[in-house]
């Protein structure tokens, strides 16, 4: 039987899951360090004509628990907002792990929001032992920055006071005021200096090419979530601690970390993964700012997938097809 799974059902199925999708993206993450996942490079389709615009086949197999292989095929057109339609549409097709065949279509645009989200918060947790109040402050406004605001808030990051810079500044107001009932009376629309000065720096743009000024320096025990991977200066992060998800994925595809190994010549800028975090093999200064740069692994999509498809077979709204493949 193939299942279809509307973005209703998989809004539902995530809404006060929170804490299952963390834990479903942190066990992937540890699955994944434990080589129990077949994670290939991503695959980006561009277009010459429209270079802003882009569609991304992530393939992967996650292992362990899940047993699950699968592929999320997500596409950033920025235009949309003209057309009052979102940037970013996704779909994920999961298949069964013994005949390959496809069980499933999820439509995955909350789906990829919620486990980049997830991934933001781990790190923040991760990143920051030691707690404390902090100022947060968002580059970009859209609906990643709204879902990692929702997951900060979630896992407690004690937040004092939020900011946020985009470059719409409508945009910018509309977060504020959806962003608030987190922390309630402590928004502000402000110009970029000012979110980037924040104890918490989170990066959700669309950035093609780094746009921050390369004699940029973040300030000791900052903690940037660098999620978009292409707002900061290569010469700012050969200046920090460096955490990815993944060496080999985050250092391709022109992000900012691979462009400071072009830079450097070499990769003994990046600190560490977040696993090795989690698992304790890595020691970070605690007076020394640090990056945190996910290339987006496509096991974490699996990861939630998973969560959705197992939540949403009791679902009516679920399609399933009995003879879509036929004999």
């Amino acid at each position: 039987m193939f299942q279809i799974v509307p973005h209703a059902v998989a809004v539902d199925a995530l809404d006060g899951a929170r804490d299952a999708v963390l834990t479903a993206v942190e066990k992937a993450y540890l699955a994944h360090d434990r080589g129990e996942t077949v994670n290939p490079s991503s695959h980006f389709l561009r277009f010459p004509d429209r270079p802003a615009n882009r569609i991304i086949a992530l393939p992967a197999y996650l292992g362990g628990e899940v047993g699950m292989p699968g592929l999320k095929w997500i596409s950033s057109f920025p235009g949309n907002h003209d057309l009052g339609l979102p940037r970013a549409s996704a779909v994920l097709l999961l298949n069964d792990d013994r005949t390959g065949r496809p069980v499933a279509c999820l439509e995955s645009a909350h789906i990829s929001a919620a486990r980049t989200a997830a991934s933001a918060a781990l790190a923040a947790r991760a990143l920051r032992p030691g707690g404390g109040p902090v100022s947060l402050g968002f580059v970009g406004t859209g609906v990643i920055a709204r879902t990692i605001a929702e997951y900060l808030r979630h896992t407690e990051l004690p937040v004092t006071r939020f900011v946020c810079h985009d470059l719409v500044p409508e945009r910018a107001q509309r977060f504020v005021s959806d962003v608030e009932k987190h922390w309630p009376g402590s928004g502000e629309a402000v110009d970029l200096d000012a979110a980037l000065g924040c104890d918490v720096v989170v990066f959700a743009t669309t950035a093609g090419t780094p746009y921050l000024p390369e004699s940029l320096r973040f300030a000791p025990g900052q903690t940037v979530l660098n999620v978009s991977l292409r707002d900061i200066h290569p010469r700012t992060l050969l200046a920090t601690q460096n955490i990815v998800d993944d060496v080999d994925h985050c250092l391709r595809a022109q992000t900012s970390p691979h462009l400071a190994e072009q830079l450097s010549g070499g990769r003994g800028f990046v600190t560490g993964t977040l696993a090795d975090v989690l698992r304790g093999r890595c020691e970070l200064k605690p007076h020394e700012a640090v990056v945190f740069s996910p290339f987006g692994l496509g096991v974490l999509d699996i990861a939630v997938g998973a969560l959705v498809l197992d939540r949403a077979k009791s679902d009516a709204r679920t399609v399933s097809v009995t003879d879509f493949f036929g004999n």
